[in-house]
């Protein structure tokens, strides 16, 4: 087994487009659950929104790159609306349930037959990213440093998506650290205090809302860039893998999204080339190489159930401030 392969490849993760979506996304959430306490489990949907939302855009109607993400922007403010108007009144339960129904709702709705002209159904969309591509300050080539080795696209796209990804972090921690941010930390602790000083709660959490969805959407568009929309990619599993980044980071932290993501993907790597040495080495003779995605989705599923029991905060959270009862 080469295991400088299998490290090279998992370290190649740390800054991967994916990760970098993943670390957006789960920012977003960090602002509705971390510091708000909403109970959003359709993060998807709104990365839906963004990737189908920019794709369509352009590749419909002839938008220019900066013109689809201002309507993919606008379009997750208006799901949030939708979202937000008939459950954040409510208990937080009552949103969670919208959140899930709405993202698989959306994801059958972009799938189906009859949308086809449109949103290409089943097989998606592709060839949408020219515009983005025709703006890469890098000149063609392949640039080499270890274990990074990309090409002037793929180096592209992990310059701009990590770019946002710091953006969304710097913003979200001055966010947090204004009079705003204390009113919706307080909300998360006890929105009848909130209410009692007479403050809005219903409108903070609907900002809160629009907020994280609009960082789920840019998570959607940058998770497209270097591939093709896919409707399968936006089912519940994606929610919770953001829900697991996060939670393992610390969810009412800046920085444990980020680092998150980056140990979700490593780890998920370093694994899976673990496995496939020691199946394809005759080590491990009970399993074949079909079960070897299962099994290490088992393995780090395990791994949280036990930092959710040994350190519940995550790696960076603060006990005092957020933790979960087990």
């Amino acid at each position: 087994m080469d295991w400088s392969l299998v490290f090279g490849n998992a370290v190649a993760e740390l800054i991967s487009p994916t990760t970098a979506a993943y670390a957006l996304a789960a920012i977003g959430l960090a602002v509705h659950f971390g510091y708000t306490g909403l109970l959003n489990f359709g993060q998807a949907a709104f990365m839906a929104i963004g990737a189908y939302g920019f794709a369509v855009s352009i590749l419909n109607f002839g938008f220019s790159f900066w013109g689809a993400i201002a309507v993919s922007i606008g379009l997750s403010i208006v799901f949030a609306l939708i979202l937000g108007i008939p459950t954040l009144r409510l208990r937080s339960d009552y949103l969670a349930i919208v959140t899930i129904a709405s993202a698989e709702i959306l994801r059958y709705v972009v799938s189906t037959t009859s949308m086809v002209g449109l949103t290409g159904g089943s097989n998606g969309l592709s060839a949408f990213g020219f515009q983005f591509y025709d703006m890469n300050p890098f000149p063609a080539g392949n640039y080499l440093f270890w274990p990074f080795d990309v090409t002037e696209k793929e180096l592209w796209v992990r310059v701009v998506g990590w770019a946002l990804v710091i953006l969304a972090s710097l913003l979200v921690l001055v966010m947090m650290r204004s009079p705003w941010g204390r009113v919706v930390k307080g909300i998360r602790e006890d929105e009848d205090a909130v209410r009692s000083l007479g403050k809005n709660v219903y409108a903070y959490k609907m900002q809160s809302l629009i907020l994280g969805g609009v960082l789920g959407t840019l998570a959607g568009i940058i998770f497209i860039l270097p591939r093709a929309v896919q409707p399968a990619n936006y089912g519940t599993g994606l929610t919770f893998f953001i829900w697991t980044v996060m939670l393992l980071g610390g969810a009412a932290t800046v920085l444990g999204p980020v680092v998150g993501s980056m140990v979700f993907w490593v780890l998920l790597s370093l694994t899976d080339g673990i496995l496939q040495g020691l199946v394809n080495t005759g080590v491990i003779t009970f399993l074949t190489t079909d079960q070897i995605g299962p099994v290490r989705f088992i393995l780090i599923g395990l791994g949280l159930m036990a930092l959710v029991v040994f350190r519940p905060q995550g790696i960076f959270g603060n006990k005092k401030e957020l933790q979960f009862n087990v």
